[in-house]
């Protein structure tokens, strides 16, 4: 594996440290993938987890379109690979599910993230509200909670790496 992460200048203003360490721990997903075939991104780290490389890939765009589409702009966006019945369902994957079209989607999501985030100040209120709470949030906590949420599934992706083919690294 190689490593073009770079992390955030230590004195940046707010902002720019927020977007950096977030773009930071996106990369740091797509090193964890770099190299693998189709079949191993789509290996299970340990039964009876689903938990994949492709998987966690998946999940992710459906969280960069959840946060930056659905509560941040109240974007009407449908999930991509969950549905009610599979709430789950980027986990789920068969074998005519491949890398190039996770990663593209994945890709996709970030760019209309990025590009939805700049319309915004840190403090600015979300259009849209949680599914869930019916919260609406500053873009300062959307940063947040996604910084939080790549870095807790990179610690997946460690481990699923290391357990298809010996590959570590931070």
């Amino acid at each position: 594996m190689t490593n073009e992460r770079q992390e955030p200048a230590t004195t940046a203003d707010e902002r720019t440290m927020l977007e950096g360490w977030l773009d930071y721990h996106r990369q740091t997903l797509a090193w964890k993938c770099e190299g693998l075939t189709d079949a191993q991104l789509r290996t299970a780290a340990v039964e009876p987890s689903e938990l994949s490389l492709m998987g966690l890939v998946r999940h992710m765009a459906e969280v960069e379109r959840g946060w930056f589409r659905k509560v941040l702009v109240a974007e009407d966006a449908g999930p991509v690979y969950y549905t009610e019945e599979d709430p789950d369902g980027e986990f789920h994957l068969s074998e005519s599910d491949t890398w190039d079209e996770a990663y593209a989607t994945w890709q996709a999501e970030i760019e209309t993230a990025r590009r939805n985030a700049a319309r915004f100040g840190l403090d600015d209120i979300s259009e849209g509200k949680h599914r869930r709470t019916g919260e609406r949030f500053n873009l300062r906590w959307i940063y947040t909670h996604m910084i939080e949420e790549y870095a807790r599934h990179n610690g997946h992706a460690d481990l699923i790496r290391e357990r298809i083919d010996g590959a570590t690294g931070d």
